[in-house]
């Protein structure tokens, strides 16, 4: 039987416990060769390893290559994660080409407040998302108007989830 390192036994004791760990992968692409790496750096130690819920993170990025004056690279992420919902949210906003559940292997099981706190991170990341598109779209005036909409909507579902007494609306 081989021996296990402190890795190996984090990640037995937080996927027994709820936690996932998966692999990501990212392609990139660039004119400039060094700017190409630091991204991918930048990726992994300043961004996936402080998103919220991750335990640790490390990934390979391989050696770019140069097709008609691009340079391609491509990253493999390994993260542990406290439990599912952060995987979520890494996978909206970080759009990995690839991800692949490695732990645990089976099946992922959710209590009723997880699947809540999946339900509302999809639904702010929607609101981002429409938020930013609105604003390279519409005029000031009516982005103003949408913006108003949109955070009184946040503060709805955030009394709804709470189960303010008080009337939202």
């Amino acid at each position: 039987m081989a021996v296990k390192n402190d890795v190996d036994m984090v990640t037995e004791e937080k996927v027994r416990k709820g936690g996932v760990l998966a692999r990501l992968y990212f392609d990139m692409q660039d004119k400039d060769k060094e700017k190409l790496q630091h991204i991918m750096l930048s990726l992994v130690n300043d961004k996936l390893m402080k998103e919220k819920g991750v335990v640790y993170c490390y990934g390979t990025i391989e050696e770019p290559l140069e097709k008609d004056g691009i340079y391609i690279t491509s990253a493999t992420v390994t993260l542990l994660m406290d439990n599912f919902a952060p995987l979520i949210g890494i996978a909206f906003n970080y759009a990995p080409a690839g991800v692949e559940v490695l732990k645990p292997e089976k099946e992922i099981k959710l209590k009723t407040n997880e699947v809540q706190t999946i339900l509302m991170d999809i639904s702010q990341i929607s609101i981002n998302y429409s938020k930013y598109i609105f604003e390279r779209v519409l005029k000031p005036e009516d982005m103003e108007a949408i913006t108003r909409d949109l955070e009184n909507r946040a503060e709805i579902g955030k009394k709804l989830i709470k189960g303010d007494d008080e009337n939202p609306g």
